[in-house]
């Protein structure tokens, strides 16, 4: 299990240095349904001015435009990054049910900041809330962040 959380990560960290290298914060994610890879989004909302094109939010539309939206709840998603707030509540509509992620977002995480939409129960209409592994390949995660974060600092 853990081998295939790190196989499908590696991958996730390959779309996050293409983000990095348009500029944006380095978040690659990916949607899996048996196996089978049905989603991916790259970060890109510092390149194309839109907040809202978050890895998370572009892999889910990219699965939805590929024929899987009746499959959502029966995927899994894979991000470089804890989703945040905006992230979770894109997922929790969906349904997704397994999240799993490498470096947690402080402040706004979707699990691990105040605003806990991941792990809420109390929206009815979300049903069940998904099962949420972090830290996996998180060093490498971490390692893309400083890189970002040197962009920034030299700009």
């Amino acid at each position: 299990m853990q081998e295939d959380f790190e196989y499908y990560m590696n991958q996730c960290l390959n779309l996050a240095k293409s983000a990095l290298k348009a500029g944006n914060p380095p978040v690659g994610a990916l949607i899996v349904l048996d196996g089978k890879i049905i989603g991916t989004g790259i970060e890109s909302g510092r390149s194309t001015g839109d907040i809202t094109n978050h890895a998370e939010i572009l892999s889910i539309k990219n699965a939805i435009k590929n024929g899987y939206a009746d499959k959502l709840h029966l995927a899994s998603m894979y991000t470089t990054h804890e989703p945040c707030i905006m992230c979770s509540y894109m997922i929790r509509h969906h349904k997704i049910h397994k999240i799993i992620y490498g470096t947690s977002v402080p402040y706004i995480g979707g699990c691990t900041s105040k605003f806990n939409i991941l792990e809420t129960e109390d929206v009815p209409k979300w049903g069940n809330k998904p099962k949420v592994t972090g830290d996996v390949c998180v060093d490498k995660c971490d390692e893309l962040n400083a890189q970002f974060l040197d962009f920034l600092n030299k700009r």
